[in-house]
């Protein structure tokens, strides 16, 4: 067999490992359809280096039971039929073996209409949304569910004394949800909603949304106001909220992404204003998981800064490796699957995965950041 020849031969055996099995995988191609530009690509793009990030330190080991890995990304745009589009042309041309890093409730919505993730028998692992996902068989998220952040909300508030509170949420299927997992978290803390009102994301009139809101919580008055929606209409609101004359306290969830707002307000707007964060702070070496995403950055150097995105992408990254290594030299898209729902207590420092008993969110881990007066993050 010529040169040319053999190496088309293991090219092919690369691109069809996912689904035949074959022991002489040379890479494991790991498929990310999100935001690359538009207002959420810093998120998208700061996962996608996360995700990097854990590739590049296992295959500078020479990889995992004879396996390197890769990612490779589609943008939607934070367009939800384009997220069906650009799944369909990736799982068409790069073949991955797992799903991972997708943005937003109504792209995962459709992208489960679609039925690709069974038609394919693929798993899609790691995600972020403003609702609360299915139960969905081939959904894995590396991350605390949104009740669990609710919950840590609201019991905060009540141990300072707040009790009346404010909820804006997007609006959408998942939204009933949202309200209902808020009014449980709520009546747990023995505190409560006085006023709750939706933004509705993705529609032409969000300015108007967002004026609408922030109307409504001026005339309620609550104490506190808990902001369920992602980074861009948090800003908005936060902003416009602030310039209106409102005092109540603003606690965001994590979705919200702080580096973001960071960038996106000033340090008179941003100041106290609280987020629920999913992973470890990723600028204190407080854990055996920092410390070996602190080391990552530092010799790969990514172009994105080090961000709570980042090591949420380094998370899911960490979790495909095992999951890939669990199942010896012929990994499959069946075989994740199966080593995911099998992965119970997998700590990786002080950070525990598991989704074991059919739980779909693998981590409980939430902790509550502040921006200090000098818009620093404190914890």
């Amino acid at each position: 067999m010529n040169s040319g020849r053999l190496a088309r031969w293991f090219a092919i055996i690369a691109i069809t490992a996912g689904t035949t099995g074959q022991a002489f995988a040379l890479e494991v191609v790991v498929g990310q359809v999100g935001p690359m530009r538009g207002l959420e690509a810093k998120q998208g793009q700061g996962y996608a280096a996360g995700m990097r990030l854990a590739f590049e330190t296992v295959n500078r080991r020479g990889g995992v039971n004879g396996h390197t890995f890769a990612l490779a990304t589609e943008d939607d745009g934070s367009r939800p039929e384009s997220t069906v589009e650009q799944t369909r042309k990736l799982l068409a041309e790069k073949r991955p073996l797992v799903l991972a890093g997708y943005f937003g409730s109504q792209n995962l919505r459709e992208l489960l209409a679609s039925r690709q993730l069974e038609q394919q028998r693929i798993a899609l692992v790691g995600y972020r949304t403003t609702d609360i996902a299915p139960a969905h068989t081939h959904l894995f998220n590396v991350r605390a569910d949104i009740p669990g952040e609710l919950a840590k909300l609201t019991s905060q508030l009540a141990t300072v004394g707040v009790t009346k509170l404010g909820l804006l949420y997007e609006a959408g299927p998942g939204a009933d949800a949202i309200v209902a997992a808020a009014d449980q978290a709520a009546a747990q803390a023995k505190v409560r909603f006085v006023t709750r009102t939706s933004y509705a994301g993705g529609s032409r009139s969000a300015s108007t949304s967002i004026a609408d809101a922030v109307q409504v919580f001026s005339k309620s008055a609550p104490q506190a106001i808990i902001l369920v929606v992602n980074g861009a209409p948090t800003a908005a609101f936060i902003e416009a909220y602030r310039i209106s004359g409102g005092t109540a306290q603003l606690f965001a969830y994590s979705g919200a992404d702080i580096e973001q707002l960071s960038q996106r307000l000033g340090e008179d707007h941003l100041k106290g204003v609280v987020i629920s964060q999913v992973t470890p702070n990723p600028y204190k070496s407080t854990s055996r998981l920092v410390r070996e995403f602190t080391e990552a950055v530092a010799q790969q150097k990514p172009k994105e800064p080090k961000s709570y995105v980042m090591m949420e992408g380094y998370i899911t990254g960490r979790v495909i490796v095992e999951a890939v290594q669990r199942q010896g030299r012929a990994p499959t898209r069946e075989g994740m699957i199966a080593a995911l729902n099998a992965m119970n207590d997998y700590d990786l420092g002080d950070y525990v995965i598991g989704f074991s008993g059919g739980s779909r969110n693998g981590s409980k881990f939430v902790e509550l950041s502040i921006v200090s007066s000098s818009g620093k993050v404190q914890q």
